[in-house]
């Protein structure tokens, strides 16, 4: 019996199998569960090469959270390749070049907004988006980076991620009584390409390297994609608005 057996799950946002979403649907699926990934735009024919290096290929639907039209219609799309979701994978953030990096209060507010919708808005727009499958349980997973501080070069997404984390409590709050669990897995920095895509991020690798207790391996998203599992089963059933920190323990020490 596998943790995930006969859980149905959308798994936004992979792009490569460095992802954290591709480790968090290669474990799923190896413990059990039926995978819908989703991407969009010129991402799409990259997304469906990845899909069929998970151990069993997976179906991928189009989702561009900036797209009313698309969040409308996920539902009835998710349905055309199973009957309902036990659980959801949120791994979507974006933010403009120049809203990241030093200079962060010279960003305009359009590109902040940007960084707003795509990375913190849309754990509230997919969520609603998929309670039409929902049973009388779900689990919504989000993927965070610590915002309890002010980080060096990550500019406007620490703001995003501080109001994704905000949004994950307020959903919590208002989906309990519908029996959806929101939870998010901050996770230490990895070489994923949403990593790489900030400039002078090696800072956070430099970082991690001397203070993590446990230590802390970039290359790695075990770690992170089985939290993200945990979380989607029935072994937290009593867990929501939480943030589980995968970062070696960096986030509990001091300088």
């Amino acid at each position: 019996m596998g943790l995930l057996d006969g859980k149905r799950l959308l798994v936004t946002g992979v792009l490569t199998e460095a992802s954290i979403a591709f480790a968090a649907a290669r474990i799923a699926q190896e413990e059990g569960a039926e995978i819908v990934l989703s991407s969009f735009g010129r991402a799409l024919s990259i997304t469906n090469r990845i899909a069929a290096r998970l151990p069993k290929p997976a179906p991928v639907v189009e989702l561009d959270v900036t797209d009313t039209g698309h969040l409308e219609s996920l539902a009835s799309r998710v349905r055309e390749h199973v009957d309902g979701l036990d659980g959801v994978v949120h791994a979507i953030a974006f933010a403009p070049q120049n809203a990241l990096g030093e200079g962060f209060h010279e960003v305009p507010w359009d590109d902040a907004a940007v960084a707003l919708q795509v990375s913190s808005w849309s754990l509230s727009g997919v969520t609603r988006a998929c309670l039409p499958l929902f049973g009388d349980r779900a689990s919504v997973v989000g993927l965070d980076f610590d915002a309890s501080v002010a980080w060096p070069v990550y500019g406007w997404m620490g703001v995003a991620k501080a109001a994704f984390e905000s949004t994950c409590r307020y959903l919590a709050r208002e989906l309990g009584p519908r029996g959806v669990r929101v939870n998010l897995v901050a996770a230490g920095p990895l070489r994923t390409m949403a990593m790489k895509s900030i400039p002078g991020s090696e800072q956070f690798e430099d970082a991690w390297t001397e203070r993590a207790p446990l230590g802390w391996d970039v290359k790695d998203t075990e770690p992170a994609g089985r939290a993200i599992v945990a979380l989607l089963s029935d072994w937290f059933p009593a867990t929501t608005g939480e943030i589980v920190h995968v970062d070696g323990g960096y986030h509990a020490v001091g300088a």
